[in-house]
């Protein structure tokens, strides 16, 4: 009897012996699929993610707090030089036991004048000591300059003497002119606009920009004893990249800069009012308005310099000879 011949099964075609004694035929390795981890629960994962914005938002707030404090280390890295030269004026002038001495002094009269410390020792630098042993220390002055009027600030009675009561109401009067409430009052001290009021404005914008001396809006009405405006910061070529990205993310889209320059052109500051969207421009009454505003300052800033300043100097003088209370 023929038989028929009958064809093997290939491998694919063979039944699988799983199940039959013997073992599953194993895949190579890289053919494996990868070992899948349980998919955690939904609670826990709302609880990790949760976890998650804690941590960065504890990380963002140990960040803003390193650079306030960086930021204030250097603001007292470029004042106190100044300080610590007045100091040692003081110790040999009067023949003062150590520093902390002067300092004690320093500190006591610029309180009794309302101005600021460092403001009192740059004064004790830049003029001449008095005659030894002499009763006052500039015995030639023998009245104080005339008040200017301050009614272009419209902010009715202000004690003049207040440094701050007046650079807030002639801040007060620029905002109120430019319609916004973003601006800073700063000072010119030793070629250095220095941040002395400000209103609106957050706190890494007054530290980033608390010593200003070149390429910005402020510093360009300082140098050219004119009003400038800034229509759009984003665009302006004025500003450097770290100034520009400080100025934005402060919320200020333009700015507009008033020099504060007394009768001889003598610039002492610059006031400037910071705008949340882009400027079109100002009226010419209201440009007005801020060059009134500027010279009104400017004539405030010398009057103080030549009786407040000197009286604290004075006063300083009577303290050394006789010992602070």
């Amino acid at each position: 009897m023929t038989s028929i011949p009958t064809a093997s099964p290939s491998p694919e075609d063979r039944p699988s012996l799983a199940g039959q004694g013997s073992s599953p035929e194993r895949l190579p390795a890289d053919r494996q699929q990868p070992e899948r981890l349980p998919a955690l629960p939904r609670q826990q994962e709302s609880e990790r993610l949760a976890a998650l914005r804690q941590e960065t938002e504890q990380l963002r707030a140990t960040a803003g707090r390193l650079r306030e404090q960086v930021a204030e280390l250097e603001v007292r890295a470029r004042a106190r030089p100044r300080i610590a030269l007045a100091e040692g004026i003081l110790v040999e002038r009067y023949r003062l036991a150590h520093a902390q001495e002067a300092f004690l002094l320093l500190r006591q009269a610029s309180q009794h004048a309302n101005i600021k410390l460092h403001q009192l020792a740059s004064a004790v630098v830049r003029t001449p000591g008095p005659a030894p042993g002499a009763e006052r220390w500039l015995p030639e002055r023998t009245r104080h300059a005339a008040l200017p009027s301050l009614d272009a600030l419209a902010a009715g009675t202000l004690d003049a003497r207040n440094q701050g009561e007046v650079l807030g109401a002639a801040l007060q009067r620029v905002l109120s002119v430019t319609g916004t409430d973003m601006g800073n009052v700063q000072l010119l001290e030793d070629d250095v606009l220095r941040m002395a009021k400000h209103a609106g404005l957050p706190r890494h914008f007054t530290d980033h920009f608390a010593f200003v001396d070149g390429h910005t809006s402020c510093s360009r009405a300082a140098e050219a004893s004119s009003q400038v405006t800034v229509k759009e910061v984003a665009s302006s070529a004025g500003f450097g990249d770290e100034d520009r990205r400080v100025i934005l993310t402060s919320g200020s889209r333009a700015c507009h800069s008033i020099p504060l320059v007394d009768e001889r052109r003598t610039v002492h500051g610059v006031i400037s009012s910071h705008h949340a969207r882009p400027l079109i421009g100002f009226t010419q009454a209201q440009l007005q308005e801020l060059h009134a505003t500027g010279r009104t300052m400017g004539e405030w800033i010398r009057w103080h310099q030549e009786t407040v300043l000197l009286d604290a100097l004075e006063d300083l003088h009577q303290l050394a000879l006789t010992g602070p209370a």
